[in-house]
């Protein structure tokens, strides 16, 4: 058994679209039109037949508490795995992203969190 896909909830899919890949580097894998909606996914240009990120639409009316929830005690929605936290950091917030944590050493691992733009909390993490 293996994870093949895993989700954000995100307020608006096209934004968040562009965050996820002009500013993180992702890239598109799915975009079909499913009502008003998208089934909308990118992945690791790196593992392009990997897990896929699927951009959800944030419209369930239990999203927006869990979020919130999630948000006010700072608790990441989604980590994702980069060679070098601090060299990452420093290129995002080049670009103007918005970190609720600073890189911070954790024993064998190093993590920063970030502000997606889309209502949500990013870790970044190395190490493990």
């Amino acid at each position: 058994m293996k994870i093949h896909l895993t989700s954000v909830f995100v307020d608006d899919q096209e934004h968040a679209l562009r965050f996820y890949t002009e500013t993180l580097g992702f890239v598109r894998k799915h975009d079909v039109p499913v009502g008003t909606d998208r089934w909308l996914t990118v992945v690791s240009p790196e593992a392009p037949d990997g897990t896929e990120l699927l951009l959800e639409p944030s419209g369930h009316p239990a999203v927006r508490p869990y979020r919130t929830a999630l948000a006010e005690d700072g608790i990441p929605a989604a980590s994702f795995a980069v060679d070098d936290v601090r060299a990452e950091f420093d290129r995002l917030r080049g670009l103007g992203v918005h970190f609720t944590q600073e890189p911070l050493e954790m024993g064998p691992i190093t993590t920063a969190v970030l502000d997606d733009t889309c209502g949500n909390l990013i870790q970044i993490m190395q190490g493990q």
